[in-house]
Formats: C-alpha cells, sequence, structure tokens
C-alpha cells in the first residue's frame, strides 16, 4: 500500500462526523435493512448539433435534487421493460429497460423525441408543436404506454444511439437512493446548425410546465462549470464530474468564429467516444461510482470525494470506480436532505492531493 493509500486508509478509519463514511462490505451484510434500496433510474448528456450539452432547471419543490441543473432523465417504469430482482447484480448494468427509461424521459421533460424514422433510419422523427406538447402529456400521465405513442408517430426508439458513460450509486447512508445508469447521445450535426446557437424547432428542448423543471437549455460544458463556480447555479457532484470529463472535448471555436465546421465538430465527438471506450481501467463506459469522501480540508469547510467506490450493491463483483480522480467540494449552509449541501468545486488528481499534503508534514 502506498503512502497515500495509508493516509487515506487512515482518514477513514478516524472520522466521525463527515456527511457520508465508507460502507465496507462486513457492514452492508452485517445491516442490509438499514440501507435504503437504489431506485433504478437513467440520465441522458444529450449533445446538440454544435456540441454542446443541456441541462434542466429542476423546480425548488422537488423532493430530489431541488432547484440544480441535472441531465434529462428520471426513474424507471415497467413500461420500460424487464429489470433483475433487487438481490441480482445485472440490476445495475446498462439493458434495454434503461435505455428506454432514459429516452422516454428526456422526451417527457424536454421535448426531445430520440426516435428515428421507421421509413428512414437515418433521420429522427419531426414532431409540431401540438404533437410534442399532447405526447408529452400523454406519457407523462401514463395515458399511452411511450414506445406506442413512438410508433404511432411511425418512429423507433434509437436504444442503439446510447453511449453507456458511467454508472452512480448514491452513498449508502443517503435515505433516497439511486442506481443511474449515464449515456451520451449526440443529436446529428447539421451544417446549418453548426453555429453559436442551436436554432431548429427540432432541436430546441423545451421545459415541462414546470412539473418538474423551470428551465432547459443546451450550453457547452466549460460554460456549465463557470456558471456553478461563480455560483449562478446548483451541480451536484455527478453532473460536476461528468461535464468536467467531456469539456476536454466539447468545446467552442478556438476563433470565436460564427460557425464551426462539420469536421471539426464530427472530431470533438470521435475524440469524446474514444476516451469513453477506450481510457482506464475498466473504460468509462463501465465504471460505477459510487461518491464518498476520503479527506477533510479546513476543519471540514472541504471535502475531497473518493470516486473509486462502487456502492453496497456492487462491493466484492469486480465493478471499479475511478481511482486516479478525486472531487474537491465546499459544504454550504444550506441543508440539502438532512446535511450540508455539497458544491464541487474541481476535479483533481488523486495522486496530487495526498502528495500535497505529504510535503506539507515534511
Amino acid at each position: 500500500m502506498s503512502r497515500s493509500d495509508n493516509d487515506e486508509e487512515a482518514f477513514r478509519n478516524t472520522i466521525t462526523d463527515l456527511p457520508h463514511k465508507s460502507s465496507s462490505t462486513t457492514e452492508a451484510h452485517a445491516s442490509p435493512k438499514k440501507i435504503p434500496v437504489a431506485s433504478p433510474s437513467a440520465s441522458i448528456l444529450l449533445i446538440s448539433p454544435s456540441n454542446r450539452i443541456l441541462l434542466l432547471h429542476r423546480v425548488q419543490t422537488s423532493s430530489s435534487f431541488a432547484s440544480a441543473h441535472v441531465f434529462p432523465g428520471g426513474h424507471l417504469s415497467p413500461q420500460d421493460g424487464y429489470l433483475p430482482p433487487l438481490e441480482d447484480i445485472r440490476r445495475h448494468e446498462d439493458s434495454e429497460a434503461y435505455r428506454r427509461a432514459a429516452i422516454r424521459e428526456c422526451f417527457e421533460e424536454s421535448g426531445l423525441l430520440l426516435a428515428k424514422r421507421q421509413d428512414n433510419p437515418s433521420e429522427l422523427v419531426e414532431l409540431n408543436e401540438q404533437e410534442r406538447e399532447e405526447g408529452r402529456k400523454a406519457i407523462h400521465s401514463d395515458s399511452i404506454p411511450f414506445a406506442q405513442w413512438v410508433q404511432k408517430r411511425k418512429g423507433v426508439i434509437d436504444a442503439d444511439g446510447l453511449v453507456p458513460f458511467t454508472r452512480w450509486l448514491t452513498p449508502a447512508d443517503i435515505p433516497k437512493r439511486f442506481s443511474t445508469q449515464m449515456y451520451l447521445y449526440f443529436l446529428p450535426i447539421d451544417s446549418q446548425l453548426s453555429s453559436k446557437t442551436d436554432k431548429t424547432q427540432m432541436h430546441i428542448p423545451t421545459p415541462d410546465g414546470g412539473v418538474e423543471h423551470t428551465a432547459a437549455q443546451f450550453l457547452y460544458p466549460q460554460e456549465w462549470l463557470d456558471l456553478t463556480l461563480r455560483g449562478d447555479i446548483v451541480l451536484y457532484p455527478p453532473q460536476f464530474f461528468l461535464l468536467h470529463l467531456v469539456s476536454a472535448y466539447l468545446q467552442p471555436s478556438p476563433s470565436n468564429e460564427q460557425f464551426i465546421p462539420t469536421s471539426e465538430l464530427q472530431s470533438q465527438r470521435e475524440r469524446l467516444l474514444h476516451f469513453v471506450k477506450t481510457d482506464g481501467d475498466p473504460p468509462w463506459s463501465e465504471k460505477c461510482i459510487s461518491p464518498n469522501p476520503i479527506k477533510q480540508i479546513e476543519k471540514g469547510k472541504y471535502l475531497i470525494m473518493g470516486m473509486a467506490d462502487v456502492g453496497p450493491e456492487l462491493e466484492g463483483t469486480g465493478r471499479r470506480g475511478d481511482k486516479e480522480r478525486v472531487l474537491r467540494v465546499e459544504l454550504m449552509d444550506e441543508i440539502e436532505r438532512g446535511r450540508k449541501r455539497p458544491s464541487p468545486q474541481e476535479v483533481v488528481w488523486r495522486r496530487d492531493v495526498f502528495l500535497e499534503e505529504s510535503k506539507l508534514k515534511l
């Protein structure tokens, strides 16, 4: 074990007042009933024709992530397909049910329909405004199954267009937990749309009338991160962490030109896909992350959140997270679910955090 591993282990063994303590396999088996069930859910990092990312602003009264900006997504429904039982670890793997749920929820929440035309699979189904809003209401109220509604519009749910991009398990001591499969989805590049705004009606997201969200907008990943750091919006650790990763690939034109060449947009997408599918062991398409505090800074004002844990459901299964990066968060005064809300500040290399501490001790 390295010195940084020893420092981290010593910290974990002595903490008593942090928002979340790591759950060992022994602890999980000793009192499994104390760990709330992780509700299956799915979310999409939806990428616009000009390579921006869609975030939705949740309503203040939401039972989870109130007032935060989130990726479109939500809970799985029986209509989405078969899901293994609670004790089956395959419940926490990418599947057709997660993909259908992600696309259904994306349509409900933003009005963007990720479905291919039956007569031309290279194109997405287009809707007029009336069809779009009537469909959202019908799907949200369970008046008609989503797949059936899409079929009536002569479309096919584009489940194959989703690219797995990490799974997130809420820490074991938080009352409301989720097992969330994240995906990437690339809306088609149109040379006429590759500008500073995405202007076709088909690709303009709209909120759901205040049911769950009050705003929907595409921005570049770094723009979302900057808004968070200025305190203008709220992002939670998963959203901040993933936006940080994709910000290295999805960027505006360095020359600030009105139009970005289609070739450059495609190149950005290809580089991002290569990163997701090949970087790390396991790659980002297979990583499972349950954020866990591993270090206090400035008497608990800041926490270093580790990304290596996988959560109690997947302990000992061979699933792994990211051991190389950590997230520095500030604990805000406002209370969220019985504890101070974590405000992400930066993603840093784990080795640098413990190396700096070792230097200070010398």
